[in-house]
């Protein structure tokens, strides 16, 4: 004897319908949808979603979305591991991998990540520290830099500039602010020295006299996977239907994004027709004809396909390993099920 939930129910009468779907060219029908909440950020960099949401695509893979909005990385992993959000798109955390060692959380793809000749991440100085000579990431040796917590990927970028340039990380003076709100206001007030964050917000903060661009962090972890697609242990293991299903509308969302605004290749009127949509999450507070350029400013790649950069993975896992946030004893099996996407 063996009980089935209404989600598992759901995805097997959704997968049927999928497989008959595919030998007719049919879309999902709307009856077969299983409803599942995504966390997101309201970056740029997390368009694919909301490409997939506006476009019907994971309508027509029989998946009724709901956003959940996050200010920070780690809350949405904590959110996952709860239940509350099935599936999340954001940085690899601490409290991410830690989850992920209790077998509550796996990472099934990729999203953003750097790629060279495409404007990615910026490190920023605030006015008080450049004119103090902080004109380089080089001068960061004892100066603050805002993170939201210990173990943040900001908390990564900001080391692996240290180790770069040939200081020790502890010698960068990490401030954890938790929200990136909150680490806007301290660079731009000065209480801060430096930060790192993605491009729609980076070149918007350097058009004001109290924020400069000083460097790349594509000089300092070259193809970085910024972002990673993250959803439970449960549903990787036991609902592998509804991860692909959500995979493949997300790749459709990211094939969008690319062709109008990371690639171009899609035409003026697509690239519009972009940002006017990503503006109903981004910047939803400003009028159109100013949240657009920073909209576009944003465009950076995300993954075809989903595919995940293992190998950098495995480079921010060691990060964590080796300043004593997670366990040594992780593998990147526990954090990682490859099994969904291309890897590299």
């Amino acid at each position: 004897m063996f009980s089935v939930t209404r989600r598992k129910m759901a995805s097997i009468i959704c997968g049927s319908a999928i497989v008959a779907a595919s030998f007719t060219g049919l879309s999902v029908p709307v009856m077969a949808a299983d409803k599942i909440a995504v966390g997101a950020l309201r970056f740029t960099s997390h368009s694919a979603s909301f490409v997939a949401f506006e476009r019907d695509y994971f309508k027509n893979q029989g998946l009724e979305v709901e956003f959940k909005f996050f200010q920070a990385a780690q809350p949405m992993a904590v959110a996952i591991a709860s239940g509350d959000v099935d599936f999340g798109v954001t940085a690899i955390s601490g409290g991410l991998i830690n989850l992920a060692n209790k077998g509550a959380i796996k990472v099934i793809g990729g999203a953003l990540h750097e790629e060279a000749g495409i404007d990615g991440q910026m490190i920023l100085a605030s006015k008080k520290a450049y004119d103090e000579g902080v004109t380089t990431p080089a001068m960061l040796k004892g100066r603050s830099f805002g993170i939201t917590q210990a173990g943040s990927s900001f908390h990564y970028m900001a080391h692996k500039i240290a180790r770069k340039e040939g200081f020790a990380g502890s010698q960068i003076k990490v401030k954890p602010l938790q929200k990136v709100g909150a680490i806007i206001g301290a660079l731009k007030s000065e209480q801060i020295d430096a930060w790192a964050i993605v491009p729609h917000i980076a070149k918007g903060l350097s058009k004001a006299p109290t924020v400069s661009i000083i460097g790349k962090i594509a000089d300092y972890i070259p193809d970085y996977q910024v972002t990673t697609v993250f959803t439970s242990a449960d549903n990787a293991e036991n609902n592998k239907d509804l991860v692909k299903r959500f995979l493949k509308a997300f790749s459709m969302g990211a094939d969008d994004f690319n062709a109008a605004l990371v690639d171009k290749t899609a035409g003026d009127q697509a690239a519009e027709d972009m940002v006017k949509l990503v503006h109903k999450y981004v910047y939803t507070s400003r009028p159109y004809e100013k949240a657009a350029p920073s909209i576009r400013n944003g465009a950076m790649r995300i993954n075809k396909n989903a595919k995940l950069n293992v190998t950098n993975v495995k480079d921010q896992l060691a990060w964590f390993q080796s300043e004593g946030l997670v366990s040594k004893d992780i593998t990147i099996e526990t954090l990682v099920d490859s099994s969904f996407v291309e890897t590299y």
